[in-house]
């Protein structure tokens, strides 16, 4: 794997004839790979944008990932950066990327609704800070994705603007709150969203849907922009709520994350440099988590995976007391978990989800049919978390591996995930529609 320095030296004498759509819906999965070739101009950004907007037309009426599609904008911003990188004014690892954001984000001058029908005709006038950063890197912003209403679910079916489809399987909930971002970004429809995390609203969703779900330390990421100026949401919320990445590769998640992540904690911190490099790291096994059958099996096939990388393992209890139930302790128990549950490890490891992906019609009016059991102890902790996927069940659905750190040790956390995911896939699976 190129280090970012490595992608930005890389010139080649002679650029190929642009690819064309086909080519890079077929070829260009991750935005790494995009990268080096727009950055070497084999490919342009109104090509990607184009693909993607192809994508779209063609999915999107049956999935229903995207509330609002910025289709003259997108390839607008396509142009800009295609004449900004032929003359040489690389702007960062998103320089050309069509990106979505969640419609939590504001977003100048387009409207921001949280799929809620009181908010169908809100237009912020500023972007959030996370939308901002992300335009400053160069990353084209091509739609507002749908979700679940005001994000108060996991399965994705409660919306103004209608219920998402689970790219795999359509009979099936995508996960949620954050639905569309995982149904689009498995689907080709973009190659990164940013998004929200509360109890496992992005983790779950990716595990649904085959994808990468991470969110970080508590403050890692500014959620300033999150619906701003209007009602307070509680105090519950705030202290929950982190926003997030969806992306197809952990590549690509680091990629985003050295865009967004605020730099007062950590400054010195390259996530995507600092994927491959070797370390040593102590593994707990999670031991008392919830699971049916399946996943269990799964997991268990997915640890034997892990032994093979070498690490030093052994079995833990996660720190599941009292996720949910009161704040009176919660600075306290953030200031103390890396002590307590990270002792003698620096990683944990359990399913991301405790069933696998429910039917629609099993999930029925429960806006909770899928369970946050095994995530929302990471928010509570404010802990940095990411969901890869681990393989899929006997009906095809995707299944998804948790790998949570102690706080602001992101880098160990992508890193392992990074190092399974090129063991157990090499290449990451997406869904053929």
């Amino acid at each position: 794997m190129d280090t970012y320095q490595d992608v930005q030296q890389t010139i080649v004498a002679g650029a190929m004839a642009p690819m064309r759509t086909k080519a890079i819906e077929q070829e260009l999965k991750s935005i790494a790979t995009i990268l080096r070739h727009v950055r070497i101009q084999n490919v342009s950004p109104a090509e990607v944008v184009n693909a993607c907007l192809k994508r779209i037309e063609q999915l999107n009426p049956e999935l229903n990932t995207f509330i609002t599609v910025l289709a003259d904008q997108a390839l607008e911003q396509a142009r800009v950066a295609e004449a900004e990188i032929k003359a040489a004014k690389w702007r960062g690892p998103l320089h050309g990327i069509p990106v979505g954001i969640k419609d939590f984000y504001d977003t100048a001058g387009i409207k921001t609704t949280a799929a809620f029908d009181h908010f169908k005709d809100r237009v912020p006038g500023n972007d959030a800070v996370g939308v901002a950063k992300l335009k400053e890197a160069g990353a084209i912003i091509i739609g507002k994705m749908n979700m679940h209403r005001l994000g108060m679910g996991t399965t994705g079916l409660d919306s103004y603007y209608g219920p998402v489809r689970n790219p795999w399987n359509s009979e099936h909930i995508p996960g949620g709150s954050s639905s569309g971002s995982a149904a689009a970004v498995a689907s080709g429809m973009c190659y990164a969203t940013l998004d929200t995390d509360a109890i496992g609203s992005c983790r779950l969703p990716a595990a649904c849907c085959g994808v990468v779900g991470f969110k970080g330390t508590y403050g890692l990421i500014s959620p300033k922009g999150i619906l701003e100026g209007e009602e307070d949401p509680g105090e519950m919320i705030r202290w929950f709520s982190h926003p997030a990445i969806t992306t197809r590769t952990v590549e690509d998640t680091a990629l985003v994350l050295d865009v967004l992540a605020e730099r007062s904690e950590h400054p010195a911190t390259q996530y995507f440099d600092g994927l491959a490099r070797e370390r040593r790291v102590r593994i707990g096994v999670g031991n008392n988590f919830e699971a049916d059958r399946e996943v269990s099996e799964a997991f268990e096939r997915t640890i034997e995976t892990f032994r093979g990388l070498g690490y030093p393992m052994k079995s833990v209890a996660v720190p599941f007391s009292n996720p949910g139930g009161g704040l009176a302790n919660i600075e306290a128990d953030r200031k103390s978990i890396a002590g307590q549950a990270f002792k003698d490890i620096e990683v944990l490891l359990l399913p991301t989800t405790t069933t696998t992906v429910p039917a629609i019609h099993d999930a029925g009016v429960n806006p909770q049919a899928l369970s946050p059991q095994n995530t929302v102890f990471a928010n509570y902790y404010g802990l940095p978390a990411i969901s890869v996927p681990c393989g899929f069940d006997r009906s095809g659905l995707p299944l998804g591996l948790q790998i949570v750190g102690k706080p602001w040790d992101e880098a160990t956390v992508l890193h392992l995930a990074y190092r399974f995911e090129q063991r157990r896939f090499g290449k990451p699976k997406h869904p053929e529609v």
